[in-house]
């Protein structure tokens, strides 16, 4: 909490700075047309105790920092594009949650060449088409993503095509390899060894989206597709995941003195081995996610936005078909709640209705507050991320409430941003009795983050 409290003092010690210009590397060197040079870098505090995860210490900190070093030269034809993540972290202790997730350093996670071709479908239309080490953002981002909050992110690589028509039409698709963040043994990671990704045809990932905007009631209609394949490789047994998973989603964004909604549903099918030794069964697949949410956004300095949501992922029941949902590479933060040292509630085995509001009076700080109940889909499966279980059912099905937060202000507009981030779950009857359940009490997560832009 010692960092917390660093936090609150920079902030009172800076209101002479924040009112200088932002510094940037890109003024720098002068403001180049045909060179991008930018970075950042993200120091964040963590803290929880009422460890709600299975296997993990009861009480557990963090200190991470994050630094990124990206450019992109435009040849006029061609962009040569690059970008370096180093991600660190201290003070773990035995039994701490870290892992590659949280260090990999000295990664070209991006190197590119990408080109835009102008009006290839008749006026107004265009591609691009890009090739190499790349991040990717795709539609809701729940299936493909760079994660943000995660101290590290994801990283691609392979081809990808872009189209926009004139009308609005986009369309997207991709063939990657995602990179497997190395090295993964505890050792080192906790000594902080760089190690190149790794990308080989062991994981494959492959589809993409078609969207077309003022499709329904003045909302954006999306359809999606992606293919994942993936099987052993030296001393890293898996699942060897064979998925196929499509996607529909409707979605009309938030307007001042408007209702906006967005609907998504998920099916997957495809293959799974039972476990990850070799000589495992293979079962189907049959699993599915939802999510639907509705808001309103109040006119006056406030912004104040209120939205009612729910999510549910299927989990794996006592059928032959295998029933949990794979969220494949998605990120969690937007919809349900913080990674990092908590990483307890994700999309999987989950139902949980949301009552979120947001504000964001000025274009220096904006805030947001979650409440959700939280169930089961399946009473047999492990509960979400938490790797909690009662194989029999008899534990129940309610995992508890959870009340989450968000701050964030620029303490130097467009330059420096300190953030606090707050979960408090109170455990329901499934995270108290579970058999492998933690004894901990409930769970309170904090975090304090400043980021430098520049």
């Amino acid at each position: 909490m010692r960092f917390a409290i660093g936090v609150v003092l920079l902030a009172g010690a800076l209101p002479a700075v924040a009112r200088a210009e932002a510094p940037t590397l890109q003024s720098a060197i002068g403001n180049p047309d045909d060179f991008k040079l930018s970075g950042s870098m993200r120091v964040r505090y963590e803290a929880l105790d009422g460890q709600p995860r299975a296997g993990l210490r009861d009480e557990d900190e963090q200190l991470d920092l994050r630094t990124t070093l990206f450019a992109e030269y435009d040849t006029g034809v061609v962009r040569i594009g690059g970008e370096l993540y180093d991600s660190r972290a201290w003070l773990d202790k035995p039994g701490s949650a870290i892992s590659a997730n949280e260090v990999n350093t000295f990664e070209l996670v991006q190197a590119y060449l990408a080109a835009d071709i102008d009006n290839v479908l008749g006026d107004g239309s265009k591609a691009t088409l890009q090739a190499g080490r790349f991040t990717l953002n795709l539609g809701s981002r729940r299936l493909v993503a760079a994660d943000d909050y995660r101290n590290t992110t994801n990283g691609y690589t392979g081809l990808r095509a872009d189209l926009r028509t004139k009308a609005g039409v986009t369309a997207t698709a991709i063939y990657v390899l995602p990179q497997i963040r190395l090295p993964d043994d505890l050792p080192s990671v906790l000594d902080a060894k760089t190690e190149w990704d790794r990308e080989s045809f062991d994981l494959q990932l492959w589809g993409g989206l078609i969207a077309r905007p003022k499709t329904i009631a003045g909302a954006t209609a999306e359809i999606g597709y992606f293919g994942l394949h993936e099987r052993d490789w030296l001393d890293h047994p898996t699942r060897n995941r064979d998925l196929d998973t499509f996607s529909a989603r409707l979605i009309r964004d938030p307007k001042v003195g408007q209702f906006d909604f967005e609907i998504e549903g998920i099916y997957q099918t495809g293959n799974i081995r039972a476990s990850t030794a070799a000589n495992s069964l293979v079962v189907d697949v049959r699993a599915w996610f939802i999510h639907a949410d509705a808001g309103y956004t109040f006119p006056g300095p406030a912004k104040l936005r209120l939205s009612v949501e729910y999510d549910r992922a299927s989990g794996d029941g006592d059928g032959p078909k295998y029933g949990r949902f794979d969220t494949l590479f998605g990120m969690r933060r937007a919809d349900l709640a913080p990674a990092g040292i908590y990483n307890a509630i994700g999309r999987a085995n989950i139902s949980t209705p949301g009552l979120r509001a947001e504000v964001a009076p000025d274009p220096r700080w904006d805030a947001f507050a979650v409440y959700r109940p939280m169930w089961l889909a399946s009473r047999t499966d492990s509960f979400s991320t938490t790797g909690v279980r009662d194989i029999t059912g008899q534990s129940g099905n309610f995992a508890g409430h959870q009340l989450e937060g968000r701050l964030r202000y620029w303490l130097m507009p467009n330059f420096l941003r300190a953030e606090v981030n707050a979960v408090w779950l109170a455990k329901g009857e499934f995270l108290k009795t579970a058999p492998n359940a933690p004894q901990t009490g409930d769970t309170h997560y904090i975090a304090t983050a400043l980021t430098a832009t520049f």
